[in-house]
């Protein structure tokens, strides 16, 4: 079936039928959108079923893992194209802070609250998440505006290759912390008692085939989705963020119906993993990926946030450790990241 569906989205353009405000054109975006959204489901649904069985922490970090090859895709695609886009990374990375940090992480406290009334989480596991947090954010999102070397919110190469190493060093550390050496730092009992499930080998292996196939499905499609996200941008007059924040909302649609799902099973020190860990590989590792091809495709890199964009960042970082502090959650926490986050959604479209 998913061949099916890849082999119409590469033939039909071949019959002149394209990304424009015809019926034809709308409908074709639509059922591209479709599909795609269909295989990125695909893909983690096959992450979390191995996820399931190798147990945690190693299950969500399988998942950040997918989740950032398909984001990688996303991007690269979108700078191969015919327009320069040197602002997309950047837009894509601050989305997905925001969307993590205030929107997922919001409704997933506010999910468990309204179920729960209080949730429990361990505060070690999360103090690790924002400190990693925190220097990502700055080196990458705030310090390029005020380097000497370039004027304006980039870095030269040097600066761009060193920062790079910077985050691919701490977030190999970070992993090496989350997986072997303070592993329960991310885990509670009730989540270590059902860590995973009885190994079934020939289960695993079709996971993992279906795996690399739908992430494959989603970079053979990613060049289209440029296109519809132009097309759609161009419809309705959207800025230039928009284009990050759909990335973004693609790439981590599945993960966060997941996290809420965890969270509304009482499970929220799961629902953090998925969602803090999500925006650490987000940085960690999209930002050195994308400086890679930047440099080889010999395009501009724009990574410093305006004035705008790091006050919201700012503010969340501060707002993270006050609610994700305590250990323990309430309603009232999650509806301040989510209010938050529509703030940070209202001021795209009305800056």
């Amino acid at each position: 079936m998913l061949a099916v569906l890849l082999v119409t989205a590469t033939l039909i353009p071949s019959l002149g039928i394209g990304f424009t405000n015809s019926p034809a054109g709308l409908v074709f975006a639509a059922v591209l959108l479709v599909i795609l959204f269909g295989t990125v489901f695909a893909a983690v649904y096959h992450a979390e079923v191995i996820a399931h069985r190798i147990g945690e922490p190693y299950g969500t970090l399988l998942l950040t893992m997918a989740v950032t090859i398909i984001e990688v895709a996303m991007i690269a695609t979108i700078m191969l194209g015919e327009k320069d886009v040197p602002t997309l990374a950047r837009d894509t990375v601050f989305a997905v802070v925001m969307i993590v940090c205030n929107g997922l992480v919001g409704l997933c406290i506010l999910s468990g609250g309204l179920r729960f009334r209080e949730q429990t989480f361990q505060v070690t596991g999360v103090n690790v998440f924002l400190c990693v947090l925190i220097v990502f954010a700055t080196i990458t999102l705030i310090l390029p505006n005020y380097t000497l070397t370039t004027p304006g919110p980039v870095y030269s190469q040097l600066q761009l290759a060193f920062v790079s190493v910077v985050t691919i060093i701490l977030y190999g550390v970070f992993l090496y912390t989350q997986t072997i050496l303070h592993r329960d730092f991310f885990i509670v009992e009730s989540d270590d008692d059902d860590a995973h499930a009885p190994a079934n080998s020939r289960m695993m292996v079709v996971s993992l085939v279906l795996l690399l196939v739908s992430l494959g499905a989603v970079v053979m499609m990613a060049k289209k989705f440029s296109l519809v996200v132009d097309a759609g941008a161009a419809l309705i007059g959207a800025p230039p963020a928009f284009a990050g924040i759909v990335v973004a909302l693609l790439v981590l649609l599945p993960e966060s119906v997941a996290a809420v799902a965890a969270a509304r099973k009482n499970q929220l020190q799961k629902s953090i993993n998925l969602a803090l860990g999500s925006s650490l590989a987000t940085i960690g590792l999209t930002v050195p990926a994308v400086a890679v091809m930047a440099y080889v495709l010999d395009k501009n890199l724009v990574l410093g946030l305006g004035p705008q964009e790091m006050v919201l960042l700012i503010m969340t970082i501060l707002l993270s450790t006050l609610t994700l502090g305590t250990g323990r959650s309430n309603i009232l926490f999650g509806m301040v990241h989510v209010l938050v986050f529509a703030v940070f959604i209202f001021l795209v479209f009305a800056p």
